[in-house]
């Protein structure tokens, strides 16, 4: 992870500027006093009138300074923040982007998304506004403290202690609010994920009619939220009297034990005003010290947060030096592929070949690893034992961009950006893909028939998800997106399951048509698979039959079940 420290360097004279104005405003601030005292001493006590334009032209050229560097120092502070949090978000976005499908397999989208927004939010606030007012608070506080013990150190041993006990304190609280700050992070993290999985399957809510459950779901889940925050809230009110009542009683102290010394001859009387008047400048940081530290506290448990996803790491990574096809042909081999992921053992000793331009259908009863032979085609995971050939290389010596790129993929569950119809089919190659490629593309994936019909085509902007289609909708659009990218290797998991016969028959006629392509179909349907070349059966992980379709039958096996199962009634009819 890219520390903080990291971030600021790289802004380093844009904060340098910001703090001397800073200080040089304070600095300004800190001479008002002073004029207060010849004010009083000189002006009103020996009646030097001629001096008193002279004070009152510097009381004024103070105010407009400070404005001036107040404003450079506030500018400043907000716009390295900005640019920060910029980087910051960008840098985890793509570190989170970088991460295996193992990491998205255990993290919750509320999760993510939280630490994307709120704690980066959070840790701007703590590098801005509240970063600012500390440093400010410390210059302040500093400047005042050495006004005060030129004017009397008797006097400014006073607020002197009142500031260790109010630091003391703020410390002490900033531990208190610390735990309460990581629950409430963690919670708020729960409370997006149940929201975020509401509100985009609210349809599937609904049709079970689990309204009232669901929103109890959220309402517990919103009342812990509200528990955490009340209970910081009552740390901080049982401790922020503290400091309030501390820079009421100070400023009181002050003119007491001052006034005695005028008393006494020991101290002028604008020398008392102008430490009044310092006292009361010393109020307001004791006053923030509370807040600040609330808010930082804040920052500092983001911060914990962002550092645990950026402690984790990438299990499938790119080699050192990977290995650069000068064309991917799409020759597929298996060689005794195992996976296992956690505890479970998914696909056990897989191996089959598969020569560019072939067709491989898999089979198998759900939950038997069909799937899981695409991730790890993809390298999505690595495979536990064994090795995946690409043309003859192992694919874990290529590089992701030229194998994940060389493989178009119409997954089973269909997933649509909220976008033009257009652009969800150029996904990947917007500047390559051209629009004729995109009509062809759709009128073999036979989705052309409703996108014309639609009032803007293929400008049309669907909603999110692809909400507003059918499920046979999307899967044509899925399929011609991959077929828009005409890469070497096809991959059609389960992607005709929502399309009716006659659309389905043709889609597969368009398939058979491609040339030069290799293509893996995965289907429960006999029909979608009879045509491959080789066909494999998966039965726990293993392959229980391979062959041709004919072969297959022949064997009476699992897969003459199956065509049984989908075809026998038809077949009896067919006999009588």
């Amino acid at each position: 992870m890219k520390k903080l420290s990291a971030y600021m360097k790289e802004h380093t004279l844009a904060y340098l500027l910001a703090v001397a104005c800073l200080v040089a405003g304070v600095g300004l601030d800190m001479l008002s006093p002073q004029l207060t005292r010849r004010i009083i001493d000189d002006v009103i006590g020996r009646g030097d009138l001629p001096l008193l334009k002279y004070l009152l032209a510097g009381i004024l050229g103070i105010g407009a300074g400070r404005f001036v560097f107040m404003y450079i120092k506030e500018y400043t502070f907000d716009i390295i923040g900005a640019k920060i949090s910029a980087s910051m978000r960008r840098d985890l976005f793509a570190h989170i982007q970088g991460l295996s499908a193992d990491f998205f397999d255990r993290s919750s989208t509320g999760e993510l998304m939280a630490r994307v927004k709120e704690d980066i939010d959070r840790i701007w606030d703590g590098l801005t506004y509240v970063g600012m007012l500390l440093i400010e608070v410390a210059v302040h506080v500093t400047l005042v403290l050495i006004c005060m013990y030129r004017l009397d150190w008797r006097l400014a041993l006073i607020p002197t202690a009142a500031m260790v006990f109010c630091g003391a304190l703020a410390v002490f609280l900033e531990q208190k609010l610390d735990t309460v700050y990581e629950a409430i992070s963690q919670e708020n993290a729960e409370l997006n994920t149940v929201a975020e999985e509401n509100l985009e399957g609210v349809r599937t809510v609904r049709s079970f009619a689990r309204e009232r459950f669901e929103m109890d779901k959220f309402l517990s889940h919103n009342r812990r939220y509200y528990e955490l925050n009340v209970q910081q809230s009552r740390i901080f009110v049982k401790y922020h009297p503290i400091f309030s009542l501390i820079t009421k009683v100070l400023p009181l102290i002050m003119l007491l034990a001052g006034g005695a010394l005028v008393i006494r001859g020991e101290f002028s009387l604008g020398s008392l005003g102008a430490f009044v008047e310092y006292s009361m400048n010393i109020v307001w940081p004791m006053e923030m010290l509370g807040w600040l530290t609330n808010s930082f506290s804040s920052a500092v448990a983001s911060n914990k947060k962002l550092r645990r996803i950026y402690q984790e790491t990438a299990t499938v990574r790119e080699p050192e030096n990977p290995v650069v096809l000068p064309k991917v042909r799409g020759g597929i081999r298996f060689e005794q592929v195992s996976f296992v992921r956690g505890d479970a053992r998914i696909l056990t000793d897989i191996s089959f070949s598969l020569e560019p331009g072939q067709t491989l259908g898999i089979m198998g009863a759900t939950g038997s690893g069909k799937s899981s032979l695409i991730h790890l085609l993809q390298r999505l995971y690595d495979c536990s034992q064994g090795r995946i050939l690409l043309d003859g290389v192992d694919i874990r010596r290529l590089s992701l961009a030229q194998l994940r790129g060389s493989i178009s993929v119409v997954m089973q569950d269909t997933f649509l950006f909220s976008d033009t119809i257009s652009d969800n089919i150029r996904l990947g190659r917007q500047e390559a893909t051209s629009p004729e490629t995109v009509r062809q593309a759709s009128r073999d994936a036979q989705a052309s028939e409703f996108i014309d019909r639609l009032e803007e085509g293929y400008e049309t902007v669907i909603g999110e998800r692809g909400v507003g289609l059918s499920g046979g909708q999307k899967q044509r659009l899925s399929i011609a997106r991959a077929l828009a990218k005409k890469n070497p290797i096809l991959v059609m998991d389960d992607s005709t399951s929502a399309l009716d016969t006659e659309t389905e028959q043709l889609i597969q006629q368009t398939l058979r048509e491609l040339k030069g392509i290799t293509k893996i179909i995965i289907a429960h349907r006999i029909s979608a698979v009879r045509s491959a070349d080789r066909i494999l059966f998966l039965e726990g992980g293993r392959i229980a039959e391979a062959g041709t379709h004919e072969e297959l039958l022949q064997k009476k096996g699992l897969y003459y079940e199956t065509y049984m199962a989908q075809y026998g009634d038809f077949l009896a009819e067919k006999e009588v």
